[in-house]
């Protein structure tokens, strides 16, 4: 298993205007769902931050974002572990598979591959 990349999710109640910010330091949007929206380097979209006011499926917003190659074999490994699955593996609409676990120092990571 290997990590494509690693996503810091800011909480915001006010989205616009976030995206406004961080526009005004190079970042555009590549990504947005309402709930959630994602700036990115237009040079490297590998940079980029998500913007979250809620998480609309899980229970609770995510403060990390680690995408991974096989999905499956992370969540296998994280229960082998005994870590706290926040939320379920589960199959997205918006076309990724994802799961939550809290880490050691109380963080919640969203643990995705794309579909």
């Amino acid at each position: 298993m290997h990590v494509r990349r690693v996503v810091t999710n800011l909480r915001s109640t006010a989205l616009p205007q976030s995206a406004e910010f961080y526009g005004a330091l190079g970042l555009e949007e590549v990504m947005n769902l309402g709930w959630i929206m994602t700036p990115a380097s237009p040079g490297n979209p590998a940079v980029q931050i998500g913007l979250i006011t809620q998480d609309r499926t899980a229970p609770v917003a995510p403060d990390l974002s680690t995408e991974v190659d096989d999905v499956d074999a992370a969540y296998a490994a994280m229960r082998e572990r005994g870590a706290e699955i926040v939320h379920p593996l589960t199959d997205e609409e918006w076309g990724v598979r994802r799961f939550f676990v809290r880490d050691p120092g109380g963080r919640v990571v969203n643990v995705l591959s794309h579909r």
